[in-house]
This record gives structure tokens, C-alpha cells and sequence, in this order.
């Protein structure tokens, strides 16, 4: 028996040594120092508001930034029914709207709808008394909301769980802001959260940051969260330009070429078919050439101002039509087509179109 003990007591190191000890590859998966999320801290709270749901986006439908109408919905804008089942379908109803600037636009919602609030949960709606009651809770127009518009995560992002032992146990893969919203409510859940870096960001002006920590992303989202306008206004027109700039035009309107009159309106009276086949380009050095068939014409134009008040001037001899001051209104960019529109006091309307 006494020679068994030194061979058990050896079993026994042996046992404790395995059972206590972590291995390099364990130690591996350590959360890294600093990069924790915690529950209720500073950046785990501007990751939650980065998240929320921004309901401002079919304002032109309920009117109301912190909800949204979960789609498809049913609405009849001016008279014409439309589903809506996309947001490509907001631009149709602006465009119905824009039809005639002199007249009352109306919009009607078949009910009932279902309604999303900024933290995803949702309610249904079944009259538009309703509607009024939920409209009425939310923030006024432009007021200070707790979500953030000026930036977006880039998904999916993976996050490791890791239990009271720094165990790994599970990997959450993130792919939209409902799932990030959710995440980040459930952090107190956890004994210890890092999201594996790096990952990228995506700023209001649409280019893309790559964050590599915890400290570059709350930087990032900080620097961000009032560096553009987050548009919670009731004005459908979201692409009109309150924030366009004299560059902006100049740019756009060098830049791209071979313009053609898609709208021209002038004391109630339709003129864009009297110039089919007309193509302008507008040079950087302020002259215009005009070409239809083997003809060739030339002018001059300008901007001036800021914002909604951005004037667009153009002398043209031999068409007077176009002559004369107009108000930049809209600037619309899609894929392989840029349409700039302008009106001149309250009835006469000016567009020009590109393959831009």
C-alpha cells in the first residue's frame, strides 16, 4: 500500500493541475482588456440610440418621426390609390404631390395599419382618430429625439458571449438595428460581451469609417450624432434642398451632360414638347451650348444663394422661355439619372434631365 500513495498523489497533482489551470488556446479567448461592453455604460448607451428605429423616413405618410407605418400599406394620394410596399413608393407619392404646386395634396390610409415604434415594438391601428392619439405623443417637428441619424453600423457584426469563468460560449451574429437594439438591451444578461472588431461604420454623407475598439467607435459615434439633419420634419419633400449648397449645382450641372427639358411650365401653359430634342450643357466657365439637330445655340448662367433660396440664372437670346431668375427645389440623384428642378414665382416650373 505505501507504494500506491506516491502514484495517487501524483494522479491527484496531475487531476488539479488540468482541472484549474487554462490552457494557451483558453487564454486566447480571454475578453481583451478595455473591450467589454458593459450594460448601461457610455458606449453601450450611443450603440442602443445609433440603433433605435427612426421613423422620419414615410413622414409623407403619418407624419410622425418616432414612428413608422409598417409596410405594405394601402394609401390613395390625391385620388390615386397606391400600395405601398416599398420605399421606392414614397417618391411616387411625392411625385403625385409635385404634380401641380397650386393645389391641396391629399392623402388617405386604408386601415388598419400596424405602426413601429423606435424600439420596435409595434401596435396596430384601426382609424385615424387612433392615429392622431399616437401622432400627438410624439416629439414636435425638428425637436431633440434620442435616436441617432448621422451614422449607421455596417452589417452583420459578430459579438462573443463569454460566461463568469471567461469562458466563450456563443458568437451573436447582428444584421440589422433591431437585432443591435435587442442586443444591447440584453447586455445585463451576460457576464462579459465584446464585439469582434474590426468593424465599419457608415456616416450621413455616405462614406465608410473602419473602427478597430471599443474607444474608436464611441469616438466615431460622438463626432457623428450632430453633424447632419436628420430630416424630422413633416415636409415630404425630403430630397428638396434645405441643405444644398451653390457647389452642389455648379457641380452637377458641369459635371454631368447632354441636359434635356423634361418640365417647362410658364403661365399655366405646358412647353417642354416645343423642345424635344434640345440637349444643354452647361460648361464650369458659366456659358450654356444648346444644340437641337445640326443647330447650336449658346448663353450664360450663374448661381447664387444657399439652402432653399439658391437662384439659378440663365440668359439665353435666342430662347427667352428659359430666361430669368428660378429657385432651385429639388435635386433628385438615382442610379444613372440626376433630375434638378426649379420653379419661378408661384406657377412657372422649370427641370432639366441626365442619364448622370
Amino acid at each position: 500500500m505505501k507504494t500506491l500513495k506516491p502514484v495517487l498523489l501524483a494522479l491527484l497533482f496531475c487531476f488539479a493541475f488540468f482541472t484549474s489551470c487554462r490552457t494557451e488556446d483558453d487564454l486566447a479567448i480571454d475578453p481583451p482588456v478595455g473591450q467589454t461592453l458593459l450594460a448601461n455604460s457610455t458606449i453601450a448607451k450611443l450603440m442602443s440610440k445609433t440603433s433605435l428605429n427612426d421613423g422620419s423616413f414615410d413622414n409623407i405618410i403619418d407624419n410622425a418621426s418616432c414612428f413608422n407605418v409598417q409596410l405594405p400599406v394601402t394609401v390613395v394620394a390625391n385620388g390615386t390609390e397606391i400600395i405601398v410596399d416599398s420605399i421606392d413608393d414614397y417618391q411616387t407619392i411625392e411625385d403625385i404631390f409635385d404634380t401641380d404646386n397650386n393645389d391641396t395634396d391629399t392623402l388617405d390610409i386604408m386601415f388598419p395599419i400596424t405602426v413601429v415604434f423606435s424600439d420596435y415594438t409595434t401596435s396596430v391601428v384601426n382609424t385615424y382618430p387612433e392615429l392622431l392619439a399616437l401622432i400627438a405623443q410624439c416629439p414636435e417637428e425638428n425637436s431633440d429625439d434620442d435616436d441617432i441619424e448621422c451614422i449607421d453600423f455596417q452589417y452583420p457584426i459578430s459579438a462573443s458571449i463569454f460566461d463568469e469563468g471567461n469562458d466563450l460560449i456563443d458568437t451573436i451574429v447582428i444584421n440589422n438595428d433591431s437585432d443591435m437594439y435587442h442586443f444591447i438591451d440584453d447586455l445585463d444578461d451576460y457576464a462579459a460581451v465584446t464585439i469582434r472588431f474590426p468593424i465599419t461604420v457608415i456616416l450621413a454623407d455616405g462614406t465608410t469609417v473602419t473602427i478597430n475598439n471599443i474607444s474608436e467607435l464611441q469616438a466615431a459615434i460622438e463626432d457623428a450624432e450632430d453633424s447632419c439633419d436628420e430630416d424630422d420634419d413633416n415636409d415630404y419633400g425630403d430630397d428638396d434642398c434645405d441643405d444644398c449648397t451653390t457647389g452642389d449645382l455648379e457641380v452637377i450641372l458641369a459635371n454631368c451632360a447632354n441636359w434635356n427639358v423634361d418640365e417647362l411650365e410658364l403661365n399655366d401653359n405646358d412647353l417642354e414638347d416645343q423642345y424635344n430634342g434640345y440637349v444643354f450643357n452647361f460648361k464650369s466657365d458659366g456659358t450654356i451650348t444648346i444644340t437641337e439637330n445640326s443647330n447650336t445655340t449658346t448663353g450664360t448662367w450663374s448661381v447664387t444663394g444657399s439652402g432653399n433660396n439658391i437662384d439659378f440664372i440663365i440668359d439665353i437670346p435666342s430662347l427667352p422661355d428659359f430666361n430669368g431668375t428660378w429657385n432651385l427645389h429639388e435635386i433628385e440623384q438615382e442610379s444613372g439619372e440626376t433630375e434638378i428642378e426649379f420653379e419661378k414665382g408661384n406657377d412657372d416650373e422649370l427641370s432639366f434631365k441626365s442619364n448622370c
